[in-house]
């Protein structure tokens, strides 16, 4: 339709809604939220394209039903939510020159604080003092320094406070629900230099923490009855003089030490810095960490399907279902001990690469685990193939795809809400 170029657009579907099985207004809601969806463009570099845009775009899009006001009431529901995968999105493409650790943290508590979501920034001074070693070392190399962001959002009956009680196990009932997200704005490789061919691309590496920031923004926009706290782990990977090494031994927040074996494998080391500490803030009801973590995942699954790999089987069901709701495709992958102990190192608790180039996504899975306390229920999402998209999709354009803010906030509202 856009290639027709038409100022103004009139539909009308009587017959779909009863081949489907469902009401005419939840049809009319869901074909106008697949035409906005599809309708982002990321213009803000393009100045003259997007001025024509203003001037020669669709101005309008009817849509001719039976029951306007549940469809509209419908429709803004499912705004809110495309709305903030259009946030996501924009994270994503944005370059790396201007977005990168302390002015994404900027732009995260400037879109959220109005939405009355708590916003703490924690900087790498703040860091070194709390012992978070593994984020630390990642962004190293970088003049642009790391830093941690919390987000609470408190839609529940109980209060949310900045921290907790510790506690070995999960508080299942009154705990909140948190998602961690990899935001490692540029990813070189660090002295484990990435090829030269698609680097640019690696703008897109902080597509966990673009979905996580999308998702607390849905929730809040459409005032969730749930308590979550979101955590970003910033850092930008870069080659330098004073770069961390293969070969070193950090420390991580959690105390374990880590022997880097590859510095490419850095997103696990900022996921274990933000998994130890938001744990010690809180008993999380569930924890879910996104990340565009291994190319081992876009090997086994390609860039249709998120690689989740889940302890809990509650959990687990409650993802899928979102999953077939949302389009957002997850396939469970498994969780096995073998890969936990590979993980272990001769010289050190942990070593940061696995021990062959076999099962890569599984290791990095199995690296992580040992950061997630006994009885926590926990998913890791692999979006290193569905974060980024290289040809257009029926709702999504190509590049950033803001996936993991629709299925996760469907996950929420059907499974933890009330």
């Amino acid at each position: 339709i856009k290639s027709l170029k038409p100022t103004h657009i009139a539909l009308s579907e009587t017959t779909l809604a009863k081949a489907a099985k469902i009401d005419g207004a939840t049809l009319a809601a869901h074909i106008l939220n697949g035409f906005e969806m599809r309708s982002y463009t990321f213009l803000d570099y393009k100045a003259k394209q997007k001025k024509e845009a203003a001037k020669t775009g669709i101005k309008s899009l009817t849509y001719l039903g039976d029951d306007s006001a549940a469809a509209k009431k419908a429709f803004k529901q499912l705004q809110i939510v495309t709305h903030a995968a259009f946030t996501a999105r924009d994270l994503v493409n944005e370059p790396p020159n201007t977005l990168y650790p302390d002015s994404y943290a900027k732009r995260i508590a400037k879109l959220l604080r109005p939405l009355s979501v708590n916003i703490e920034i924690i900087d790498d001074k703040q860091m070194a003092k709390l012992g978070m070693g593994a984020a630390l070392a990642v962004g190293k190399g970088s003049e642009r320094k790391p830093r941690m962001v919390i987000m609470r959002y408190n839609g529940g009956k109980a209060s949310l406070p900045k921290k907790q009680s510790k506690n070995a196990k999960a508080d299942t009932k009154n705990g909140p629900l948190v998602f961690v997200g990899k935001g490692v704005t540029f990813d070189t490789g660090g002295i484990s230099l990435k090829p030269g061919a698609s680097m640019d691309e690696m703008k897109m590496d902080m597509g966990g923490s673009a979905a996580v920031v999308g998702l607390i923004q849905a929730l809040a926009a459409r005032k969730a009855k749930v308590n979550v706290v979101g955590i970003v782990g910033l850092a930008e990977n870069m080659p330098a003089h004073n770069a961390y090494r293969p070969g070193d031994i950090i420390k991580s927040y959690s105390g374990k030490t880590i022997e880097v074996l590859n510095t490419d494998a850095e997103g696990r080391l900022v996921l274990a810095d933000a998994l130890g500490y938001i744990q010690d803030l809180y008993q999380p009801k569930a924890i879910i960490d996104l990340a565009t973590l291994t190319g081992a995942i876009m090997v086994a699954l390609g860039h249709e399907y998120c690689g989740s790999f889940v302890n809990d089987e509650k959990l687990w069901n409650g993802m899928e279902a979102a999953s077939t709701a949302t389009g957002e495709k997850l396939w469970r992958m498994p969780l096995d001990e073998a890969w936990s102990k590979d993980m272990l190192s001769n010289v050190a608790d942990l070593k940061n690469l696995g021990s062959s180039r076999y099962g890569g996504a599984c290791t990095a899975a199995g690296f992580l685990g040992h950061f997630v306390k006994d009885g926590t229920p926990w998913a890791h999402m692999d979006i290193a193939g569905t974060a980024w998209r290289k040809s257009d999709q029926p709702t999504v354009p190509k590049h950033g795809s803001g996936f993991g803010v629709r299925v996760l906030n469907e996950l929420v509202k059907s499974t933890y809400e009330g």
